[in-house]
């Protein structure tokens, strides 16, 4: 069962971060998140904004809402410029950062995906001085190796890129690939649903995939508005330990979700996890967040009237570039948790949620 749900999880995973869906351009991961969820829930359907809604009915009549909510796009570029003599300039979506650009290969989504490399001056061509700095985007371009006129058929000014990188299997269920921001987190909903299958949950549990997080957590904003619903959980990534975090990081691969706490989180829902992690056996993390989360979750709090929401965070390293790294078991254990959460949610959620 476990190396099934291992197995499934990291192909699914794997099928996703190899996907393009930069914000606001993310149909082809709705419709990979669609196929999925349909196997699993009860309803599936998607809104106007992109949003994929996946629906678990829960065994209590009084139909009390559990919003999941993990983001589908990724950070991306766009085409800015088409030289005559056929590179393209490009500028970016998303908080990409521009040191990790240099040689990568990329996806011109044109008329047709175009592969293509990012390229600069080599050194040797380079002033005094300048070899020592990183390259500036402004200084990079594309090469897709089409001449003027063809390239003009097929590419034009506006049309997004993505990088290029096939999921890499280290050891120790250890993966590195692109866009594991956030669609670890989707899989972890694919996890709790498929747990929830074979538990007993009182509250209908609506799984969200949501679209534009990285340009300001749009689609959490527009979907928890339409759900309005009575307790929501943001499922996305936090940063992990390596050498040169320096102390400022305290959360490490392969040692459980984190479960954050502070004022985008609230207690009762904290307190919760941190129960039912015990009662299962199940190894979190803690982390402290005394201000906005930057997740789907600071959204999500104060749609509408507000709503309880709490955090999971899955531990990556090297977020938001082409190798972010996380541990597939903190994948499964964060679903696992979210699942039996939800399963020993009272029926009373009113009483469960007041301070």
């Amino acid at each position: 069962m476990i190396n099934t749900q291992m197995q499934r999880s990291r192909e699914f995973l794997s099928l996703l971060s190899i996907a393009s869906g930069v914000s606001g351009y993310e149909t082809s991961i709705a419709t990979l998140v669609k196929e999925r969820f349909t196997t699993i829930a009860d309803e599936v359907r998607c809104d106007t904004f992109g949003n994929v809604y996946a629906l678990k009915k829960g065994n209590n009549k009084s139909y009390k809402k559990i919003m999941l909510a993990a983001h589908i796009d990724e950070i991306g570029l766009i085409v800015k410029k088409i030289d005559p003599r056929g590179f393209l300039s490009f500028t970016s979506i998303g908080g990409v950062d521009q040191r990790t650009l240099l040689s990568q290969e990329v996806l011109v989504h044109g008329r047709e995906a175009v592969p293509g490399i990012i390229g600069s001056l080599p050194p040797h061509m380079l002033q005094d001085g300048d070899s020592e700095q990183a390259v500036k985007m402004e200084d990079m371009v594309i090469d897709v190796g089409l001449s003027p006129a063809k390239l003009n058929e097929v590419i034009q000014v506006g049309d997004i890129i993505t990088l290029k990188r096939e999921m890499l299997p280290l050891l120790n269920n250890v993966i590195a690939g692109k866009s594991l921001d956030d669609r670890a987190g989707v899989v972890v909903m694919m996890v709790c649903l498929d747990e929830l299958s074979r538990l007993q949950h009182a509250h209908d549990v609506i799984a969200v995939a949501t679209t534009q997080e990285e340009v300001g957590v749009r689609g959490a904003l527009t979907s928890a508005y339409t759900l309005n619903p009575d307790l929501a959980v943001a499922i996305d990534v936090t940063h992990a330990t390596t050498p040169d975090t320096k102390g400022q990081v305290t959360i490490e691969l392969g040692k459980g979700p984190a479960i954050a706490l502070g004022p985008n989180i609230h207690p009762a829902i904290y307190r919760h996890f941190s129960e039912v992690a015990q009662e299962h056996r199940l190894p979190i993390q803690i982390e402290p967040i005394p201000g906005s989360s930057g997740t789907d979750a600071w959204a999500i709090q104060v749609s509408q009237a507000g709503v309880p929401t709490g955090l999971i965070s899955i531990p990556l390293r090297y977020m938001h570039t082409s190798v972010e790294t996380l541990d597939m078991q903190d994948v499964l254990d964060s679903g696992k948790l979210l699942a039996h959460f939800i399963a020993s949610l009272p029926n009373d959620l009113e009483e469960f949620l007041c301070y």
